[in-house]
Formats: structure tokens, C-alpha cells, sequence
């Protein structure tokens, strides 16, 4: 049975994770949302460590996927694994900055992609990679089905055709994990996930983003042109089987979705405290043995505002404890998005609202712009809803639209 207190063996890792929140990234947040595609050099060493704390068997330090069939091994009881530890981490880390966390390297949403579908050779040669993810394009938003992305057969290689937007760390990157159809007659089933190193002929970065918020976090728009891929690079298998359908890219969701939730639930976590701290400054204080009606008008905005917050957290565990178990988390997945991405916008917004933290003066002015982000990428709040409902309700995508 799920226990959703933090295990105690992640302990270690979540005090590493705090400490390099709020001694590395908490104190250059500002800096580089002001310095817009700046790249954080700080990170470089940051991003050593962490690797050495993944080698260790530790992991979970950064945004990095979890290989799903690692725990398979053992069959029996409930386990507390990669997945769970990841999320913990990344909860740790974005309470510090997500747009740093987002920046750094090899801690991209492409190598949870990775993660979740490539074989073991595939993991050999990408796992050390700094792998961006490319889904969404000029006419395909939150329909990824529509991708129009072309992947074309030739000899030995597949001939790439098609333009992406909105892509995280699409410029700095070492590879991008790119969505593309091998038959658009063919449906969802025929969308399926590249690899293309940065260099590959055809491979343009066309342009970066100025954006509301994670604004250390760089964003490009690119351009594939006749791009020939080698076969090996396409994630999991080549055959187009319209009974399973979307289901083997769609995979890759049901890592990241919890993820992004957990991204969401730091943000929120670090809005709360300084809005704690804020108000108790003021002389407001907030007592959880009185009911929110008589107590403080501000003490019962904060108290509602955190039993948001403590909702999109346990359905965040909980998706991740489902993936450690071997259990399916679809649903899990986008139920945890679908709450920890709008209880963040809310959150920052009404401590924004509470602290009367309109200006840089205060970090929840930033952190309510960055929030924005944490509802849209990896499935807007309206797809998640809706892919719950199917769940729910047992229909198809093409019975509820």
C-alpha cells in the first residue's frame, strides 16, 4: 500500500538537493531572469555533480528521466525508486529556480524521453547526452496526434521534414528527441521519437523566444529540412500498429507529466514559505487549530491556498510511487499535472496578491511568471482534464474530443 510520507532513504538526497537549491540556484535566480539567454555558467559545475550523484546509484538530483524497466527487477513489495527520488529532487531544486533546473545540462525533459523508450543500446550511446524534447509545432499545440512532422524512410536513414516550436533548451542542447509521423494516413500509431544530434545536416536553430517567465531557460524554434537521421535513432520500434496506437511515444509522458507536476509543486512550496514569512512579519499569524473563519482574513486565504497546495503534492507522489510499482499512471500522470499546474498559477498568484509583491523586490513577483509555464508545456490544463475524463469514463479519443 502506497505510503505517501518521503521515505526515509531519500532523505540524504533531498537535504543535497535543498542545499544546492538554496546555496546555487536561489541565490543567481534573479540574475538571469533579467540576463534572457544568458547562459548560467554556474551550472556547469552544478551539473558535474549531479552526475556523480546519478552514477551513484543515488539519482533523482535533477529533472533527468527514470528507466522504467530498472524497476522491474524485483517483482515483490511496494518499492520507493528512481521515479519517486526524481520527483522528490526536482521538487527540492525548483524551490530554488525551475528555469535554472530546466537549464541544466543533461537534466532535460528529452532525456526523461530517452528514458522511457530507448533500448539499451540506444541508452548507451544517448544516456550522456543533453537531449531537449520537440513535440509541439506552428499548428500543433496540445493535439500531438496532429503532428505533421515527417520522418521518411530512405535506406538507412529517415529523412526528417518539418518545423518545431516552443522547444526547452532546443539551442544549448547536445540532441533533440523529435516527434514526427511515418505515414500521416496512418494515424497516431505511425508518430514515433528521433534522436537528432545537434550538427546533423538539415538541423537549423531558427530563433530563440523572449517569454513571460523562465526566462534563464532558453526556448528556440526549429527547422528540419531534408534532415537525414540514422534508423538506430528512432526510439523504441519502427512497425506502425494501429491497435496499439499513440500508446509507445505517450509513454514518455507518463515520466515527464509528474515531473512537470513536481517542478509545479517547488515553485508553489517556495511562494507558500516566503508568504509565511511575509505575513508573519506583518503581525498575521496562522493557527492551525483555530478554523479558518475566525482567524485573520489573510491567515484563511493562506491556509486554503496551502491545502491546494498539499493536494497537488500527494497526487504528484503518487503518480511516481505508480511507475516505481509497475503500476499504470496514465491517469495518475495527468491527474497530478492537471492539479499541480493550475494550484501553482493560483498560488503565486494570490501570494503575489497577499504580500503585495508587485515588484523585483521580491522573488513572487518572478515565481508567478514562471508558474504560467507549469500549466501549459507537457499537455495544457484542458488536455490533462481531458484525458482523465477518457480515463474516467473509459472512452476513446475519438468518442470524447
Amino acid at each position: 500500500m502506497i505510503n505517501l510520507e518521503p521515505p526515509k532513504k531519500a532523505g540524504a538526497l533531498i537535504n543535497q538537493a535543498y542545499q544546492a537549491a538554496s546555496q546555487v540556484l536561489r541565490p543567481i535566480s534573479r540574475k538571469y531572469d533579467r540576463a534572457e539567454h544568458a547562459y548560467p555558467k554556474e551550472l556547469d559545475m552544478f551539473a558535474a555533480v549531479l552526475d556523480g550523484l546519478n552514477s551513484s546509484g543515488q539519482g533523482g538530483a535533477g529533472a533527468a528521466g527514470v528507466r522504467r524497466e530498472s524497476s522491474a527487477k524485483d517483482s515483490s513489495g511496494n518499492r520507493n525508486g528512481g521515479n519517486l527520488r526524481t520527483v522528490l529532487g526536482t521538487i527540492e531544486m525548483c524551490w530554488g529556480d525551475v528555469a535554472l533546473l530546466l537549464s541544466m545540462p543533461r537534466q532535460g525533459l528529452g532525456n526523461a524521453a530517452i528514458a522511457s523508450v530507448a533500448n539499451d543500446e540506444q541508452l548507451a550511446r544517448f544516456g550522456k547526452l543533453w537531449a531537449a524534447m520537440a513535440i509541439t509545432e506552428p499548428d500543433c499545440g496540445s493535439d500531438s496526434a496532429a503532428i505533421t512532422t515527417t520522418a521518411v524512410e530512405d535506406g538507412d536513414s529517415y529523412v526528417l521534414n518539418g518545423e518545431k516550436i516552443f522547444v526547452t533548451s532546443g539551442q544549448r542542447a547536445d540532441a533533440v528527441v523529435v516527434w514526427a509521423t511515418l505515414d500521416r494516413s496512418a494515424g497516431r500509431a505511425a508518430i514515433k521519437s528521433f534522436v537528432v544530434e545537434k550538427g546533423t545536416p538539415g538541423f537549423e536553430v531558427v530563433r530563440l523566444e523572449h517569454k513571460l517567465g523562465i526566462r534563464a531557460s532558453d526556448t528556440a524554434v526549429l527547422r528540419f529540412e531534408n534532415c537525414r537521421v540514422p534508423k538506430e535513432n528512432l526510439l523504441g520500434s519502427a512497425e506502425v500498429d494501429t491497435k496499439k496506437g499513440f500508446a509507445g511515444v505517450m509513454q514518455t509522458f507518463d515520466n515527464t507529466r509528474p515531473l512537470v507536476a513536481a517542478m509545479a509543486i517547488g515553485v508553489a512550496r517556495a511562494a507558500l514559505e516566503e508568504t509565511a514569512r511575509i505575513l508573519a512579519d506583518a503581525g498575521v499569524v496562522v493557527d492551525y487549530d483555530k478554523a479558518a473563519n475566525i482567524q485573520h482574513a489573510a491567515a484563511a486565504a493562506y491556509l486554503e491556498l496551502e491545502a491546494d497546495y498539499e493536494a497537488a503534492y500527494l497526487l504528484t507522489l503518487e503518480s511516481a510511487w505508480m511507475a516505481d510499482n509497475r503500476k499504470p499512471n496514465s491517469l495518475q500522470a495527468s491527474m497530478a499535472k492537471a492539479k499541480a499546474g493550475r494550484s501553482v498559477v493560483d498560488i503565486t498568484l494570490r501570494c503575489v496578491e497577499l504580500a503585495g509583491a508587485y515588484s523585483e523586490e521580491s522573488l513572487l513577483e518572478k515565481w508567478a511568471r514562471d508558474a504560467k509555464i507549469l500549466d501549459i508545456f507537457e499537455g495544457t490544463q484542458q488536455i490533462q482534464q481531458l484525458i482523465v475524463a477518457r480515463r474516467v469514463l473509459g472512452k476513446t479519443s475519438a468518442e470524447l474530443k
